[in-house]
Order: structure tokens, then sequence, then C-alpha cells
């Protein structure tokens, strides 16, 4: 128990500090990026493939969320219809959320982006067993989250004003890099998984790993609620 709390105290002390660093930049892309959004003019299938799957490959949150969603999955079966709602949700906001001028604020939605990574450490804790009596749909839980991470994705491009000259085809392109982006993360994430699945200490620290799960998107969620709250 004593170990337990000492791991729990460096979790908390590795993830203030790295994820306060994070957020600093969680509302803006580098200067390279910046500039051709704003420059393009027409269909660039390829730049924005590429754009996509460096935000998703870059995307801490949505990645942690996914953790949550696979850590206690074996088989493939499972992870293949888990992470195909989650596709699903985010594919489905991201591309309405740009095509119709749906602005959402950026801030509230990462912090309900932080509060799906806490959600989903208190799932895999049994924290709604003990508490409600009963474990919600998780199916359900991770489509309904999956349309908050899209409309995350979809306040990226929004921010800045570019051409809607092949905006259709370019949304489609920046999808699929996001889809390429998890799918490389995810690769990385499952062999990590794997790995430590071989060893008695993945379930005998089971619990302070989703405590942190839980801290992270708690701290992620308190960070964008003050970055509304100081606008």
């Amino acid at each position: 128990m004593i170990l337990n709390i000492k791991w729990i105290k460096f979790c908390l002390v590795l993830l203030a500090s790295g994820l306060f660093s994070l957020a600093l930049f969680a509302h803006g892309v580098d200067d390279n990026t910046k500039q051709f959004l704003q420059s393009n003019d027409g269909v660039a299938f390829l730049p924005f493939m590429y754009i996509g799957a460096k935000h998703m490959i870059s995307g801490y949150d949505h990645l942690l969320f996914l953790v949550g969603v696979l850590f206690f999955l074996y088989r493939s079966k499972d992870i293949l219809i888990y992470v195909s709602l989650f596709t699903l949700g985010h594919s489905v906001t991201l591309m309405l959320g740009v095509l119709n001028d749906i602005q959402v604020n950026a801030y509230l939605i990462d912090a309900i982006i932080g509060l799906s990574i806490v959600y989903k450490g208190f799932d895999n804790l049994g924290g709604f067993k003990r508490l409600l009596g009963f474990e919600p749909n998780t199916k359900a839980a991770v489509l309904i989250f999956g349309l908050f991470h899209g409309f995350g994705l979809a306040t990226k491009l929004q921010e800045f004003e570019f051409s809607r000259e092949g905006l259709l085809e370019n949304l489609i392109a920046f999808n699929i890099g996001v889809e390429l982006g998890q799918f490389f993360a995810l690769t990385f994430v499952l062999i990590i998984l794997s790995v430590w699945r071989r060893h008695a200490s993945y379930i005998k620290f089971s619990t302070v790993s989703n405590t942190c799960l839980m801290s992270a998107g708690l701290m992620l969620t308190m960070l964008h609620l003050t970055g509304y709250l100081t606008l």
C-alpha cells in the first residue's frame, strides 16, 4: 500500500510537469503549418494528410483516452470494435464540424476530452460498479466521447481562415492522416502493453496506472477550464 502511494505521488508530479508544458501549446500549431493553412488555395491532399497524421501523433489527450480504452482489452476483435467506434465518432464530428462551420469553444471541448480520460480511468478501476452498482455501456461511451474528440480536431482547423475551395477533399485527406497517425500511435501503444502484460506487474500496478490516467485527465480538464475562464 505504501509502495502504491509512492508510485501515485510520483506519477502525479511527472504528469503535472509534463502536461502543464504540453497544455501551453494545446491550441497552437507550428509556424510552418499555420502559414500553409492560411496561404493554401485549392486541393492539397498530401499536405493535409500529413497535418492530420502529425496532429494525431502529437495529440496526447486523444492517445491517453485510447490507452484507457485498450488497457483491459486482450482480444483483437474487441480492440478492433472499440477503436472503430472511436474512429467513427471523431470522423463524423470532424467532417460535420468543419463543413458546416459548427463553432465550439476549443477550451470547453478540450476540457470534455480531459473528462473522457478521467471517465475511462475510473471505469477501469471499477468505480462505476462500486458507486452505481452497474457499469455504463462502454461501447456507447467510447462512441459518444469519440464525437467530442472529433470536435476537438475540428476546432484546430477552424482556428484558421483558409480557403474553402477543395475543402471536402482536404478534409478527407486530413481525416485519412488522422487515422494513419492513430494507427501508428496505437501500434506503438499495443506493443508496449503486450510486453508489459507478460509480467505480473501489469495487474499489480493497474490501480496505480489508471489512477495516474485519471489524474492526467483531471489536470488537462482544469488547465483547459482555466484557459476558458481567463480568456
